[in-house]
């Protein structure tokens, strides 16, 4: 079970006026929070050391290399299946293209409500403070992921794939209401997935060396958004009342059934020439494809619970999107 999440008030040790960081230290089950503006600080450093522009560190003029996939087999959603194994070579590594870019377009709608929940995150914040400008920074390094991934679509010549109108009406709610625990809930929901699968994608010699570059940029600066956000879950988990508390627990739970739904489009089947009900039905059935996603989750999974998100019925809908097991 969970450890209780509640604040501990410690006493500056400092003689001088207390300021609202002073009077006590935040505690959560995994210790104390470190202090915001000291977190931001470490951020800023990193991204002044470790950004990158894609458009001058990837080749976009190299052709794409013969024999070589698109993205790791072991990640397709079809791999390991009955339908998988009647495929053609030639008919995989299309598939494989194809859902490379299902996730490029996945990635760049939740980048596009990422940056509009980060603006709403700091309006209302000192705007001179080292945490509003990571945010900034942040939101600059999205810019720049959310045109690589659409280039890299275009580079890998095949169409960009929209999330259902249903789902893409549901984010423009989203973004408009939710809370400040659940915005950062949704936003890991969306990065660590996606940086797992990457982790295991930039090394891989089989890959594309384009697709292999985009991930790599992509996997060194997420590794600090993904921190920016746990770091703000949990002050916001500790310090909200109990009503927005259970709201993000079940805010989170449903965009964890939303992100399960969308994560391949179910139109890459019909244009590598498969059947898309069976190929669906086939993917759904998969223990190798359900040990993925719950792989891929495990990390976040394990963090949400240390902090008390995955509990009651928010922890049930994470179980029926199969993220969870």
């Amino acid at each position: 079970m969970p450890r209780a999440t509640v604040p501990t008030p410690v006493p500056s040790p400092s003689s001088a006026p207390a300021t609202e960081r002073d009077v006590e230290i935040l505690r959560d089950a995994l210790g104390p929070l470190r202090d915001r503006e000291q977190v931001a600080a470490r951020l800023l450093e990193a991204s002044a050391k470790h950004s990158f522009d894609p458009d001058e560190e990837l080749d976009w003029d190299a052709p794409a290399e013969s024999g070589k996939w698109f993205w790791p087999p072991e990640l397709v959603s079809l791999y390991d299946t009955p339908l998988w194994r009647r495929m053609s070579e030639g008919q995989r590594m299309d598939l494989a293209r194809h859902e490379a870019a299902s996730l490029a377009s996945l990635g760049i709608w939740f980048e596009i409500i990422l940056m509009q929940l980060l603006v709403r995150h700091i309006y209302d914040k000192p705007v001179t403070s080292n945490h509003v400008r990571y945010a900034l920074t942040e939101i600059a390094d999205e810019c720049r992921h959310s045109m690589m991934f659409a280039k890299m679509i275009d580079k890998g010549g095949t169409p960009s794939y929209p999330v259902p109108r249903i789902y893409h009406n549901m984010a423009r709610v989203l973004k408009t209401v939710s809370t400040t625990p659940g915005s950062f809930a949704a936003t890991l929901l969306g990065e660590e997935i996606l940086d797992w699968m990457q982790r295991l994608t930039f090394p891989d010699e089989r890959v594309q060396p384009l697709v292999r570059g985009v991930t790599r940029i992509h996997v060194v600066e997420e590794a600090r958004h993904v921190r920016y956000a746990r770091e703000e879950l949990r002050r916001q988990m500790v310090t909200a009342p109990r009503w927005e508390q259970e709201l993000t627990r079940l805010s989170c739970g449903q965009a964890a059934r939303v992100f399960s739904v969308c994560f391949v489009n179910p139109s890459v089947y019909d244009h590598v020439g498969v059947d898309r009900r069976e190929a669906v039905t086939q993917v759904r059935l998969s223990g190798h494809r359900r040990e993925v996603m719950q792989s891929g989750a495990r990390r976040l999974t394990d963090f949400l619970d240390d902090i008390g998100v995955l509990r009651g019925a928010g922890r049930r809908m994470w179980k029926a999107s199969g993220l969870l097991a």
